[in-house]
């Protein structure tokens, strides 16, 4: 990490705001596919239109992610949490109030993108592995599971309040709790020390040599190649489209958002789970498992019906091997590649995720108006997040001080 040693407590504060930050940035991305059904009948809008929206909110989170990943190796996570939550709370507001298409991705696509893209999981995962040593797969499991542990209950209660009085109150309350959760990141969090930045920027490293050096690193590309079929796999085809499957399927709203609720908890347990494991074993291993097995928990979607338990055995071990990926591919970052590129790194591989998420998310909706059915999307999803899984096979597992590649 770019700023000073963290006191233990600090280090925990980190965690503290990263998890609350994500919970409610998370939450707001994934009201997309609660209030998809709403639009298509309040306003006559194609699945095609709203994907299209996710879609290109998808593209601007992967135009900024190495942006704020590269300038958080500099400055620290506090200014890049802040403001990606009061911009993710702009863009909530925005979208509450709009009429048409245009009002959409301007509220959602670009100013909530813009904020889905900084208050991001390379952002937290970087700020947490730069204030541990020990135990850092344990502190970023713990941080990141913010992006689902905060859905476990907030998702319920905006299927409720969509229920009871529609999307626009709806994405008005989201727009209030990312308001208040940048308010703590500015308030909690320290600045990094003059200090620090002054040494830093007395032996910069040039964008240049650290991008050569990730370009010539076959773990990177390994590792990017997996994390873009790991947002295809999520983001896009689950995030966006799993709600409105539901709903063809005949389960309402409140059903669809608690079947949601569980694959969240289960999500929690396995990012906690996952990062505590990446401190105790070989990672590539524990990494291309995660893989394979989501891509088998596809195969409960391919043969859903209206029957709940079905749904909610998805939503367990889909759960279990969603967002799990993530703290173990930042330990491998971090003793790999090394923390001077950490952020840089994350950015780029969380970019690469998002534009998979976009094609995940655009792709869902564009089969479904062609064949009114998820099938080919739920089967492309089993063979490429099984192929993710044979790709980090590939990585050798190496641990110490000197396990990262150099950046001369």
């Amino acid at each position: 990490m770019t700023v000073p040693p963290a006191s233990p407590l600090q280090a925990w504060l980190i965690v503290a705001v990263g998890f609350g930050g994500l919970a409610a940035s998370f939450t707001a991305r994934s009201a997309l596919g609660l209030a998809m059904p709403s639009w298509e009948q309040e306003f006559g809008w194609s699945r095609s239109l709203v994907s299209g929206g996710g879609a290109a909110a998808l593209a601007v989170m992967a135009l900024a992610a190495p942006v704020t990943g590269g300038l958080v190796d500099r400055f620290g996570p506090r200014a890049f949490m802040a403001l990606g939550l009061f911009l993710v709370s702009a863009g909530m507001a925005a979208t509450a109030l709009m009429a048409l298409p245009w009002h959409f991705f301007l509220g959602f696509s670009l100013l909530a993108g813009l904020g889905f893209g900084t208050v991001a999981m390379h952002v937290v995962s970087t700020g947490v592995a730069g204030a541990f040593e020990r135990n850092r797969g344990l502190a970023v499991g713990i941080a990141t599971a913010g992006a689902t542990a905060g859905q476990l209950l907030l998702m319920p209660v905006a299927g409720g309040i969509l229920e009871d009085h529609g999307w626009r109150t709806t994405f008005l309350s989201l727009a209030a709790l990312t308001a208040l959760a940048g308010a703590a990141a500015w308030l909690v969090l320290r600045p990094a020390a003059p200090a620090a930045r002054q040494a830093q920027a007395s032996r910069p490293e040039p964008l240049a040599v650290r991008l050569e050096g990730l370009a010539r690193s076959g773990v990177f590309w390994a590792l990017l190649v997996s994390f873009v079929i790991c947002g295809f796999t999520t983001s896009g085809v689950i995030e966006v489209h799993l709600l409105p499957y539901a709903a063809a399927c005949g389960f309402p709203p409140q059903a669809s958002a608690t079947a949601y609720g569980v694959l969240c908890a289960f999500n929690l347990i396995g990012m906690v789970t996952a990062g505590y494991l990446s401190d105790r074993m070989h990672r590539p291993l524990l990494l291309g498992l995660i893989y394979i097995v989501r891509g088998f928990s596809f195969l409960f979607l391919m043969n859903l019906t209206d029957e709940l338990p079905l749904l909610l055995a998805f939503a367990v071990m889909f759960g279990l091997f969603d967002y799990a990926t993530v703290p173990v591919t930042a330990s491998l970052v971090a003793s790999h590649l090394g923390m001077r590129v950490m952020g840089l790194a994350m950015g780029i591989l969380s970019a690469g995720h998002a534009l998979g998420a976009a094609a995940g998310a655009m792709m869902g909706g564009v089969l479904y108006d062609l064949f009114a059915q998820y099938l080919w999307v739920w089967a492309a999803s089993v063979v490429l997040a099984m192929g993710a899984g044979l790709v980090v096979f590939t990585i050798a597992e190496r641990r110490g001080p000197h396990a990262a590649v150099r950046h001369a």
